[in-house]
């Protein structure tokens, strides 16, 4: 059973995963600098675990229909560590839409309810490609 109260240790993972965030984009600002990159990375892994936990972050990405994304950001990582943070970018790119594409749809229900965005998200166009990628319309 998973547990959606806030403690001390979600609140450090989900900084730390912020921070990894803050570190890659700054990485990428500074042409793939790859110090930054490396230091985004390890703070993400690191704030994803503590979020959800060591146990549930291991059986994440150790699922089988999630090996692709898994070596690939792996492979990635190890690419920007070694000095080649562009071809490293590209495969951890590809890893973490191949992991996370389960989440798009959760991702675009959230987006079409917040105020601003959710006129966005509503345009026949936008609304097409979301439509074409779930093959379904979400409940609203």
């Amino acid at each position: 059973m998973v547990s959606f109260e806030m403690n001390d240790r979600k609140k450090i993972g989900l900084g730390l995963t912020g921070f990894g965030i803050f570190f890659s984009i700054l990485g990428i600002i500074f042409f793939f600098d790859k110090g930054l990159l490396a230091m985004g990375n390890i703070l993400f892994i690191s704030g994803v675990t503590l979020t959800i936990g060591p146990k549930s972050t291991m059986q994440f990405f150790m699922k089988r229909q999630n090996f692709k994304g898994t070596i690939s950001f792996g492979v990635g990582f190890f690419f920007v560590v070694i000095g080649w943070p562009i071809f490293g970018m590209i495969l951890e790119a590809y890893g973490f839409i191949v992991l996370f594409s389960g989440f798009w749809p959760t991702l675009a229900v959230f987006l079409q309810r917040i105020p601003v965005l959710g006129w966005l998200f509503e345009q026949p166009y936008v609304k097409s490609l979301f439509d074409r990628y779930r093959g379904r319309r979400v409940p609203v």
